[in-house]
């Protein structure tokens, strides 16, 4: 059953579409055991072993962990999934395994602990409060003047994230965002973060942390729709984007990981580059959603799947030092209302890659009824990033939802 140079551990997976080319690339650095709550089907051929395991239960996967690492060395642990980062933390203590540290992690899921950290650190950080019921939020909204954000303590992919714009609107989405929050972790289960809205383009910086050091990978800039709700559309990662270079982001990025006191990691930061300059939104320990990694691969040729399986072992990520213009992006398909779903029929031709993400009899509800209903994507690559925005735009007319 061992191996003769152990095995990385991964915890949990995520969907084919979305992670399958991570787990492909991470396979390739390090013999993988994953642990899953089910079975393994498709992954299994890129594992060494696997052991199913209630991953909600984190006694269960310590134990379950223990057990390994007593019948095969285990030499890191990792995980791409937002709700087992905080578990994969607390295995990489208990095995003296390289990690982010779990104070840092849940300065990464806790957003209303984040906020509070960045801010007693200098980090610019927009005004904020955490409120437990709709007047408070109300009246900080009051307070901090409007339009404000509102959303969930410990959610991701925007998930309950809204724009207000007056005292009704912050009233209704309070309990948008608190509903939302059900669905996540229970400890950051009710209330909702209400924040002053930051103005300016919205980007995401994955970047790895080895022994504390900071370094961006790649730079992701976002589209979002849906007003007043804050779905991501799309994203365009470019090799020679300027801001890998800019000081000043850098320097925003470096202070913030520092702040949490992040150890060893990858992580997913959002920021927006505002008149005052970069200000964090969030940092989330892992790779990106959204298939942003694979938007790198490649237009960068960075393997962020092989990425986290050298941070994970304590080791420096290898980083292509070419940067040959190159652009590449992803747009996803929305449909126009609530629907249930007969066909869908993607692209074959001008694409790197499009697929369909649900199944016939799906039904699909937008917000605020339900998040992220995607039925498929498309991936275009071109030599900047207006050529690839056009590409995208053709792809996804191409994109046809037939309803049943």
């Amino acid at each position: 059953m061992s191996e003769p140079d152990g095995v990385v551990l991964v915890i949990g997976c995520g969907m084919r579409p979305y992670r399958e080319y991570l787990l492909a690339s991470a396979a390739k650095r390090h013999p993988l055991w994953m642990f899953t709550a089910d079975e393994p089907t498709w992954q299994s051929g890129y594992l060494a072993g696997a052991t199913v395991v209630d991953l909600m239960d984190r006694d269960a996967v310590l134990a379950a962990a223990r057990e390994l690492a007593a019948a095969v060395p285990v030499v890191g642990v990792l995980s791409w999934d937002e709700a087992l980062i905080v578990t994969t933390a607390h295995v990489a203590a208990d095995l003296g395994l390289p990690g982010a540290g779990t104070g840092a992690i849940e300065g990464c899921r806790d957003k209303f602990h984040s906020r509070e950290v960045l801010t007693a650190a200098g980090v610019d950080q927009p005004r904020f409060a955490f409120v437990r019921d709709e007047a408070h939020a109300v009246a900080a909204a009051d307070a901090i003047g409007y339009p404000v954000i509102v959303k969930p303590r410990g959610l991701g992919a925007s998930i309950g994230v809204v724009l207000a714009e007056d005292a009704d609107a912050v009233a209704r989405a309070f309990h948008a965002a608190e509903e939302s929050s059900l669905i996540g972790a229970k400890a950051y289960q009710g209330g909702a973060l209400v924040e002053e809205y930051l103005t300016g383009p919205e980007i995401s910086v994955d970047g790895a942390v080895v022994a504390g050091a900071y370094t961006p990978l790649f730079v992701a800039r976002k589209t979002i729709g849906m007003h007043p709700y804050f779905e991501e559309l799309g994203h365009v990662v470019s090799a020679d984007d300027d801001l890998l270079d800019d000081p000043g982001l850098r320097a925003t990025l470096a202070a913030a990981h520092k702040a949490i006191e992040f150890d060893h990691g990858v992580t997913h930061t959002e920021l927006k580059l505002t008149p005052r300059g970069p200000v964090i939104v969030e940092i989330n320990g892992r790779l990106g959603g959204d298939l942003i990694p694979l938007l790198a691969r490649h237009a960068t040729g960075v393997e962020p799947g092989a990425v986290a399986v050298d941070v994970a072992m304590g080791r420096a990520p290898v980083v292509p030092e070419t940067r040959e213009p190159r652009s590449v992006g992803v747009r996803f398909a929305y449909p126009v209302a609530d629907c249930v779903v007969a066909a869908v029929h993607v692209p074959d031709d001008g694409v790197v890659a499009a697929a369909a993400l649900v199944e016939p009899g799906t039904e699909m509800r937008l917000p605020p009824a339900a998040f992220i209903s995607r039925h498929a994507y498309v991936v275009c690559a071109a030599a900047d990033p207006d050529e690839c925005a056009a590409l995208l735009d053709k792809a996804l007319s191409e994109v046809h939802l037939s309803t049943a």
